[in-house]
């Protein structure tokens, strides 16, 4: 029975609304907004939109997390309805005619400002208008000025990969939902090219695909940030997008997790593997919705393209009734939770209850991971509790996939978790040959109904403009070069300003993070270049010995000195832990920097096998964690429950 309106939760009730007056929450500027979309039609001319209008913030994030859904709904219909849409379009009329006006120009391209999801009306319009008059008043620009829009002019950026856009590429698009075999139909290709190369959004699943290109006789190498493994003879690669070498001509590339171009935080690296891997033939996998943003973007970068659509393999479909109790769980059952010390306290409560767990979270290494989910393949273990690191890049077959709750903190506030991630996650339920039915529950009402209805919505499609690119070293050195700026936060800033203004179809990736290293490290006698790279260096500064280290190692190479591998030791108890995973992160990072200072950090091996030997304490520490608690119940064996037991549906 369909559900009214009215009787949904608030939550609902808002991404319903949402979903009628085109609309989603985006998070922008520290703030939450809410960013819409639609076409003005101005004498003929199709102009689209995609932005934040000027009253769409909903305020930071803390005012944000202390709204109940009910008030969140009421604030949203406040700042986005249909007096806001008239008031918005008409700001945006104002600006197109006054572009249209002008003789000249193309002002299509200058109006292409308006598709930036993220960005606000006014901003917009502002960059339109630049565009005009940059295009108008070029030859009086000022020099310095001219000088750096050309250094950072990325109308050309897929020709910057000059090998890739030399080639003949076909590029064909396997899209599909989780469970639907797309992955599969490219790695098929791949294994047989006579060379070729994956791209994995993760370390995990570029070590998955590395594997399963060795056990089919292929002589392949893995190279992520953190790790190498280099066959000698090696004719495939396995790799993290961000890995990419646009110097290897290949036959076959897989570019997974193709929907990641919309990331504004990472996005940045799939838009230049579609502009620069050299291959003959590229698959993008990934969700149904980025088939509109894959044609625009091939058509911008060339060659031709052929669109495969897969459906899922084995049915999915939510069962009757919330799961209501631990003692309703059966064996090849996955919890979901969204946070590591959630994970923790719903492994304990499994536990209790007699089943055996595995626990997946994402602060655990790759490796930790793959063997939790072996073991649930295995057999080893009964259940898994996991947070959505799940939804990507693991082996779970689960017969039930079971949201402990609907909501997320997303770095800003909490909220009921997207869409496409609950698709993601719940479509992991049911496994072509071992399940022939995934089912989707909720733990208690409120979460049942939230994640059918989630499960319900449709999913809108990526953006088919704005892609992301993120600034490489050639192009801070020639913004350098030509403003005479040496400084690495303002240099990046500059890209930032200049990228919105000379072209139409790129957007700046987010650079917080990176601007934020910047800050520090402009202070250090270090080179451009040196300065660069340690703002990369994937070490999250909201842990204080990972920060620490960095700042410390940073300031070692600026005194020209040989940056020790520090070892970091679990104190045991609880927090044992939480240490081994920070030391876990601290020998990737020295791994990390390792490969590209070899001089300052020569213990790059040795940082290997510490990462190895911790993964394998945290994994063994897991295990002993799971026995303790067998222990605690009395030394009762874990309980053998059929998979038809239980609840009926």
């Amino acid at each position: 029975m369909t559900d009214t309106l009215e009787a949904l939760p608030p939550e609902i009730q808002l991404d319903d609304y949402l979903a009628e007056h085109n609309a989603t929450i985006v998070t922008t500027e520290g703030s939450h907004a809410v960013s819409v979309h639609g076409e003005l039609d101005l004498d003929g001319h199709r102009v689209p939109y995609h932005l934040v209008p000027d009253e769409g913030f909903l305020g930071k994030s803390g005012k944000w997390r202390k709204l109940d859904g009910a008030a969140k709904l009421a604030l949203v219909k406040e700042r986005w309805n249909d007096a806001a849409r008239l008031k918005l379009e008409g700001q945006l009329a104002a600006c197109a005619r006054e572009v249209f006006a002008v003789d000249g120009i193309d002002p299509l391209r200058a109006l292409s400002a308006f598709m930036a999801k993220y960005e606000r009306a006014k901003v917009r319009c502002n960059i339109a208008l630049d565009r005009v008059a940059a295009a108008r008043s070029r030859q009086s620009a000022d020099k310095a000025a001219a000088k750096t829009r050309d250094a950072v002019n990325l109308s050309r950026y897929p020709e910057s990969f000059a090998t890739a856009y030399a080639m003949q590429r076909h590029f064909i698009a396997v899209l599909g939902p989780t469970n639907s075999g797309k992955t599969h139909a490219a790695m098929e290709h791949l294994q047989k090219a006579k060379s070729g190369v994956y791209l994995a959004p993760l370390r995990l699943l570029a070590l998955e695909n590395y594997t399963r290109l060795q056990q089919a006789g292929v002589a392949v190498s893995l190279i992520t940030g953190e790790q190498r493994k280099l066959h000698p003879e090696a004719t495939h690669v396995a790799s993290t997008v961000e890995m990419l070498n646009p110097e290897r001509q290949v036959e076959v590339a897989v570019i997974d997790e193709i929907q990641l171009l919309d990331d504004p935080d990472r996005g940045a690296a799939w838009t230049a593997a579609v502009c620069g891997v050299p291959a003959q033939t590229i698959y993008l996998v990934g969700a149904p919705e980025s088939r509109e943003a894959i044609e625009s973007l091939v058509a911008r970068v060339g060659g031709t393209l052929e669109v495969r659509t897969l459906e899922r393999k084995t049915a999915l479909q939510m069962d009757k009734a919330p799961l209501l109790s631990l003692k309703n769980l059966q064996p090849g059952d996955v919890l979901i939770a969204f946070s590591r010390r959630e994970v923790l306290n719903w492994r304990d409560k499994v536990i209790e209850q007699g089943l055996t767990v595995s626990a997946i979270y994402g602060n655990l290494s790759p490796e930790v991971r793959q063997a939790q989910a072996e073991r649930f393949v295995a057999g080893e273990t009964q259940v898994v509790v996991a947070t959505d690191a799940i939804g990507m890049g693991l082996n779970t077959p689960a017969r039930r996939i079971i949201f402990t709750t609907a909501s997320k903190w997303d770095g800003y506030a909490e909220g009921i978790v997207a869409a496409p991630l609950a698709k993601q996650i719940a479509g992991r339920a049911g496994r072509f040959g071992k399940h022939e039915t995934g089912y989707v529950a909720g733990f208690d009402g409120l979460t049942h109904k939230t994640i059918g209805a989630l499960l319900r919505q449709k999913a809108e499609p990526l953006p088919n403009n704005g892609f992301f690119v993120a600034p490489s070293l050639k192009y801070l050195e020639a913004i350098s070069q030509a403003t005479g700026e040496a400084k690495l936060k303002p240099l990046l800033g500059l890209f930032a300003k200049h990228i919105n203004v000379h072209d139409e179809f790129f957007l700046p990736a987010n650079l917080s993070d990176q601007m934020e290293k910047a800050e520090w490290l402009d202070s250090l006698p270090l080179s451009l270049a040196d300065r660069f790279t340690f703002s990369l260096c994937p070490v999250s500064t909201k842990i204080p010995m990972l920060d620490n280290a960095l700042h410390d190692w940073a300031e070692q190479r600026a005194r020209s000195k040989t940056a020790p591998l520090l070892r970091m030791m679990g104190t045991g108890g609880r927090n044992e832990l939480q240490y081994l995973e920070d030391s876990c992160k601290l020998y990737a990072a020295y791994a990390w920097l390792g490969y590209r200072m070899p001089d300052t950090f020569p213990d790059g091996e040795m940082a290997q096998l510490l990462m190895q030997s911790t993964s394998e304490r945290i994994d063994a520490l897991l295990q002993a964690q799971n026995a303790q608690k067998r222990k605690s119940r009395g030394g009762r064996e874990p309980m053998r429950r059929k998979s038809g037991a239980g609840r009926q549906r």
